[in-house]
């Protein structure tokens, strides 16, 4: 077989050839775009010391540490926290430092605020309350942080200077590499009402019975990042972009009313104290169930508390270690309900604490929830490192920080709820707790690159939901196969990358001035990882490499470059082509069938050797035997050569094959009957595989997948020669829409009528 392909190849190789000599006195317009696959080396920084080129950490890889000690007070009855903290800031970099930068994200809440300056705006038409209360009634609290006190361990004030979101704080001397600063800060502010005032954290206003539910966050002075790769992080808070923070240690006191439930980041220290005999013996229990959540605060237990005013207090002592945030929720109204979760070879606690409110919903699903996620990204990473992981149910947020997540999904107030509702509640707990992943641990820079934390996180997300899905079947409704994810299969971000170009920005964008944000960060870079996990390389090799990345940079600050360059130093897979038109650019995916011919083999001179002949005045008895290619349709095609085999039809190879094969070789040759030639286009503008399915005439069919790299030579078309012993009947390209194509109805021959919306709203209608 492989000497019948060599002759036929070798005729092919000759037509070429001649095609090629009649384009070469064309004038040449040479290339109008880059080349899809010129290599990412203008785009990407030089490796160093720090950051090597297969995307690892370098030999002289260092990160800052800022570890803090707190007492916090949060006053319920007028919704206000304060706090003192001392931080210890250590220089791991080699550079001398003389000032430290530390963020006040709660002063993008102040009264000077520039952020709804830079947002274009104008009277809506019609607002819901809480919209209209936000925009317009905020009155004349005082809001964002208002620092008391800046002290080093002497007592002695500090100088330093507020730009917005930023304090800049002045070192009585120079800090030199590996040496410590220790400094307090004593600070106040007030909570805002995050329904009403929106916010990454704050509380809700139970009006029906007086009380507050709180989660707090971002609620300290804290420590920017220094880094190799810009020095100090120098991006102000806006509100969209979230946050690149050291790790450190944390030992935090908080001192809530008596009757308030809390829970928050890090290892509880004081449980004996704060914990009744009959919460104790719960939990004990919790720490022994793994399949079902175990209340250790029940619905009729809150009711009562939410009933009651302490005017006593509690503090609540939380220790954590190697974490990069802090984070809380308090309230008298929580059910709190706990299962343990194997992982590796620790138990880890999932957790949850809801109000009422969130009942039937939160009781029967969030925990289960949080232990299906952290098994199922702890496959895709590393072994989830932290004792617990906790779900805080919030209206209107959707929000992480380690160890601790507030999510929405609120039935109604008749406890039903509607599918949209548990799926919503379902898919915003496992994104959440992934957070804890992405970039809590693997702690990108999401003030810089929001993608790098909300688009792998998402992709990770989509992964978890479909084994959320086959692991609590009851989750989903009948007529529903996987889990109804809303990003990660190729087809959702079609509308997206189908639209229009003025308001679509590259992935490689600060989330800040990013058009259609959700899009941008978290729905397309998750497809992308989809596709190139499921179409391009493959789940084993992918898998491979995308847990080397987790493990190479967990507990790090990582760059795209050191994602993209672990991805293929882990597969062996070049994959700058994808990385380009994906990340870099706003291309889409459009590829199609142009043009299918249809051939057989003769002895006999084709149309193009007779004008050949013709023109060069060759006579037949100048040429040697040759194999002639066909078209369907041309003066040449006889219908009855079809009849016959391969070798009947063609005497010079029948000859080449006596000659040149043993008789049992020729015993195991197969004969193709049929020959095409089928041309692929691509109006779009991404490189892609073309995937093929070839439906034959027996009912039978075959997928081939072309990799990406058949187009290195033409952007454009580019054409397979087919030889097969069935007839093809039908061509479809990317049948299971794996590739995000935008446009599908040129993806079939023959080609496909296609029906308006209109056409199948009426014969939907008429069904």
């Amino acid at each position: 077989m492989k000497k019948i392909a060599f002759t036929l190849i070798g005729l092919l190789f000759v037509l070429g050839t001649s095609n090629a000599q009649e384009e070469s006195s064309k004038p040449k317009t040479g290339h109008k775009n880059i080349n899809k696959f010129k290599q990412l080396y203008d785009e990407f920084s030089t490796p160093n010391m720090y950051r090597a080129a297969s995307g690892a950490p370098g030999v002289a890889y260092y990160q800052q540490q800022a570890d803090y000690k707190m007492d916090i007070v949060l006053d319920d009855k007028n919704a206000k926290i304060s706090g003192s903290e001392t931080i210890t800031y250590t220089n791991n970099s080699p550079d001398v430092l003389k000032y430290l930068w530390v963020q006040l994200e709660q002063n993008k809440r102040a009264k000077d605020s520039k952020s709804p300056l830079i947002e274009s705006s104008g009277i809506a038409p019609v607002f819901q309350p809480s919209q209209f209360a936000s925009e317009y009634l905020k009155g004349d609290l005082e809001r964002g942080f208002n620092i008391k006190e800046v002290k080093d361990t002497n007592g002695k004030p500090l100088e330093y200077m507020i730009n917005r979101t930023m304090m800049r704080i002045e070192l009585p001397k120079a800090l030199q590499s590996k040496e410590k600063f220790s400094f307090s800060i004593k600070w106040w502010y007030n909570i805002n009402d995050h329904v009403v005032e929106d916010g990454r954290s704050g509380y809700e206003y139970f009006a029906n019975d007086g009380n507050r539910a709180y989660v707090i966050a971002q609620f300290f002075p804290r420590m920017a990042v220094y880094s190799d790769v810009e020095g100090w992080q120098n991006s102000q808070f806006w509100g969209r972009d979230e946050f690149a923070l050291p790790f450190g240690d944390y030992e935090v006191n908080i001192t809530v009313p008596a009757d308030h439930i809390l829970d928050g980041t890090g290892v509880l220290t004081n449980r004996k104290e704060v914990f009744s005999k009959t919460m104790m013996e719960r939990y004990n229990k919790a720490k022994k169930s793994y399949t079902e959540p175990v209340l250790i605060v029940t619905q009729e237990e809150a009711e009562v508390a939410e009933k009651g005013f302490s005017n006593e207090t509690k503090t609540w002592k939380l220790k954590a270690e190697n974490v990069r945030d802090f984070g809380f929720a308090t309230s008298r109204k929580f059910i709190w309900d706990m299962m343990a979760v194997k992982i590796g070879e620790k138990d880890v606690m999932a957790v949850s604490l809801y109000p009422k409110e969130g009942n039937p919903l939160w009781e029967d699903w969030s925990t289960k929830a949080v232990a299906s996620t952290l098994e199922s990204y702890s496959r895709m990473t590393f072994d989830y490192p932290y004792h617990k992981a906790i779900s805080v149910h919030a209206k209107r947020q959707g929000m992480e920080y380690p160890m601790i997540c507030w999510n929405y999904g609120r039935p109604k107030e008749d406890g039903t709820y509607s599918d949209r509702v548990k799926y919503g509640m379902m898919g915003v707990i496992i994104h959440e707790v992934g957070h804890n992943f992405f970039p809590m641990i693997v702690n990108s820079d999401e003030r810089q690159w929001t993608w790098m934390d909300e688009g792998l996180n998402t992709f990770v997300q989509y992964v978890a939901e479909q084994e959320f899905g086959k692991k609590y079947p009851s989750a989903l409704s009948p007529q529903d196969k996987f889990f109804p994810s809303d990003r990660g299969p190729a087809r959702m971000i079609v509308p997206y990358m189908s639209g229009n170009q003025d308001y679509i920005a590259p992935i490689m964008t600060k989330g800040l001035n990013t058009y259609q944000f959700g899009n941008n960060a978290y729905g397309k870079p998750a497809t992308a990882l989809n596709i190139l996990r499921e179409t391009v390389m493959g789940e084993e090799l992918f898998d491979y490499a995308f847990k080397e990345y987790a493990q190479r940079w967990m507990f790090k600050h990582p760059t795209p470059e050191d994602f993209f360059r672990t991805m293929e130093d882990a597969s062996a897979f070049d994959l700058d082509w994808f990385w380009r038109g994906w990340f870099y650019t706003t291309d889409w995916v459009d590829i199609g069938v142009k043009e299918v011919k249809k051939y057989h083999v003769s002895s006999e001179p084709n149309a193009y050797m007779l004008d050949l002949m013709k023109d060069q005045n060759i006579s037949r008895s100048r040429l040697k035997p040759l194999v002639y290619m066909v078209e369907e349709g041309s003066e040449e095609y006889k219908e009855d050569m079809r009849n016959g085999t391969l070798l009947e039809n063609t005497k010079p190879l029948k000859e080449y094959i006596m000659d040149n094969f043993t008789a049992e070789e020729r015993t195991n040759i197969k004969e193709p009957k049929f020959f095409y030639n089928i041309t692929f286009e691509k109006p779009g503008g991404l490189v892609m595989p073309i995937i093929v399915e070839y439906t034959f005439k027996d009912g039978t069919s075959k997928t081939e997948t072309y990799p990406a790299q058949i187009w290195r030579f033409n952007d454009k078309e580019v054409s397979k020669a087919i030889a097969s012993e069935k007839e093809i009947v039908s061509i479809t390209i990317d049948p299971n829409l794996e590739t995000a194509d935008v446009d599908t109805s040129n993806n079939s021959w023959p080609k496909e009528i296609m029906q308006s919306e209109f056409e199948q709203f009426k014969n939907k209608v008429k069904g």
